[in-house]
């Protein structure tokens, strides 16, 4: 995937002013950033746009970056408060022409692309998909996955933990529903 230590040299360089450094990160990192806004059910579309928004504010506020810090988890806290900012627009803007009901339910209008994994994690709140996501779809560490969610590591856990207990859940009701059908559909 990456080098962390070149990617934090990369970033190093890039508030430098070296633009081929800039170039290098957007590179290595946009697949990356990419996934993380698709596996959020968003539009190919938006996606798109949310990761060009994100590579905007990443220019605009590169001299936050520190020296020393992992540069990954400050992208994804980056990426991560685009896709908040995001969801809270669409929400406001959704909020006119929407019946209640459908408000209610919290789904978007189309349905996920993806397939068997986000169909798994639906069930779950947002902010333990997010974390399962970081974990185990971009393979991040739990100190990575706190930094770019501004929380703990005990608190990353917890809500990991909770996942599971919700997955194994799911997983186990949904077997007994297929028993009682009559075996396995």
């Amino acid at each position: 995937m990456h080098s962390g230590a070149n990617l934090e040299m990369l970033m190093i360089r890039y508030q430098q002013g070296d633009f081929a450094a800039a170039t290098a990160l957007i590179d290595r990192i946009s697949p990356h950033l990419h996934r993380f806004f698709l596996a959020k059910s968003i539009s190919r579309s938006d996606a798109d746009d949310l990761l060009q928004e994100t590579w905007l504010r990443i220019h605009k506020v590169r001299h936050t970056y520190r020296s020393g810090e992992p540069a990954l988890p400050w992208f994804y806290a980056i990426a991560r408060h685009i896709r908040i900012d995001h969801y809270r627009k669409s929400i406001r803007a959704a909020a006119g022409e929407r019946e209640l009901e459908e408000m209610s339910k919290g789904v978007p209008s189309a349905p996920p692309q993806a397939g068997e994994l986000e169909a798994l994690l639906a069930p779950l709140p947002e902010s333990q998909r997010e974390v399962i996501a970081m974990l185990k779809v971009e393979g991040m560490s739990l100190e990575e996955v706190a930094r770019a969610t501004s929380s703990s590591v005990g608190s990353v856990k917890q809500k990991v933990h909770r996942a599971y207990k919700t997955l194994r859940e799911t997983i186990v009701a949904t077997g007994q529903k297929r028993w009682r059908n009559g075996g396995l559909a």
